[in-house]
């Protein structure tokens, strides 16, 4: 699904990555962690096809439409409700049945009595929640969760936790995190980034 060897990335002087080495199976769960400023954000960009690598490989064995790439910004449009929202994305991404499938997302996020509420007026963690929801709606082949538990309260973090946990094995995650225990029992593989210098 994502391989990449001696993989670097380079912002004019400053190098970003460097000698990145990773695979991610099919199936398969991995955890980027590091200091802020070590490339954690950078990685999952280039394996979402949103920056280039400056040197290295990188293949993907996934087209970019079954990609699911969660940043730190929802990505969702302030002046259209949480429904009108990921209608707009199941349109793009051509969903099967996606009005049921939406319901079923934002029933399981707790967004279900927002769903009228336009997204501009959500609170932090409510905004993320819907980022959750758009990531998922088209059911990607590769998830790429750039410290998908931000903003979440509790309950929000319980339900993001019981979504990873069901969607292992049938789908690959490369998540970004400053909390790699609570992945630990998800994620055999872990790739530490000290930061290029």
């Amino acid at each position: 699904m994502i391989r990449a060897r001696a993989l670097e990335k380079r912002f004019g002087s400053k190098r970003v990555l460097r000698d990145v080495e990773l695979d991610v199976e099919r199936g398969g769960f991995a955890v980027v962690t590091g200091p802020n400023g070590s490339g954690k954000t950078t990685l999952l960009r280039l394996c979402a096809g949103l920056a280039a690598p400056t040197s290295g490989e990188l293949e993907l064995g996934v087209e970019r439409g079954r990609i699911g790439y969660l940043g730190h910004e929802a990505l969702v449009y302030r002046e259209l409700t949480a429904l009108e929202n990921l209608d707009l994305y199941g349109r793009l991404y051509r969903v099967p049945e996606r009005r049921e499938r939406i319901g079923m997302l934002l029933e399981r996020f707790g967004l279900w009595d927002a769903r009228h509420e336009r997204a501009g007026a959500f609170s932090r963690g409510m905004l993320q929640r819907l980022a959750l929801c758009r990531t998922l709606l088209h059911e990607p082949d590769l998830l790429l969760l750039d410290e998908p538990f931000n903003a979440l309260d509790a309950d929000g973090a319980a339900l993001l936790d019981r979504e990873l946990v069901e969607l292992r094995g049938e789908r690959a995650f490369l998540v970004a995190t400053h909390d790699p225990a609570r992945l630990a029992p998800l994620a055999p593989e872990h790739v530490a980034l000290a930061g290029a210098k």
